[in-house]
């Protein structure tokens, strides 16, 4: 099994290019470690403390974590797949803050990979009626 834990550097210039000063959404599908080696904690427990320890990152850019959950039943797809261990949603006022929280210095995104096996980093834009 393949394995995304980093951005894609064409995908995150398309990413860069389309947001400019609009609101950023972003959609996290997360799969945890069943143990995380380093520490003998499950990546469940690891990723909380990556939450616990990005926090601060995020308020300081006003980042909204607007769900943070866990999905339940597969109502329209193959209900062979396994689901997705976590769903996180979270919204930033613009590009340049969600750049700002990522790239500050001390920003703990090596226990973010640490707690994860897979995850999926989707950019959601508000579709305009």
């Amino acid at each position: 099994m393949e394995s995304y834990l980093k951005a894609n550097p064409d995908e995150f210039q398309k990413f860069k290019n389309a947001t400019a000063n609009a609101p950023v959404v972003m959609l996290n599908l997360l799969r945890y470690k069943e143990i995380v080696m380093e520490t003998g904690e499950t990546g469940k427990e690891a990723y909380t403390a990556y939450l616990n320890a990005a926090a601060p990152f995020f308020k300081n850019v006003n980042a909204k974590v607007l769900f943070f959950g866990t999905p339940k039943h597969m109502l329209i797809g193959p209900t062979d797949e396994e689901l997705w261990h976590a769903v996180l949603i979270v919204e930033y006022n613009a590009f340049s803050d969600f750049m700002g929280m990522a790239g500050a210095e001390g920003y703990p995104s090596h226990l973010r990979e640490r707690a994860l096996l897979d995850s999926r980093l989707i950019h959601c834009q508000s579709i305009q009626h």
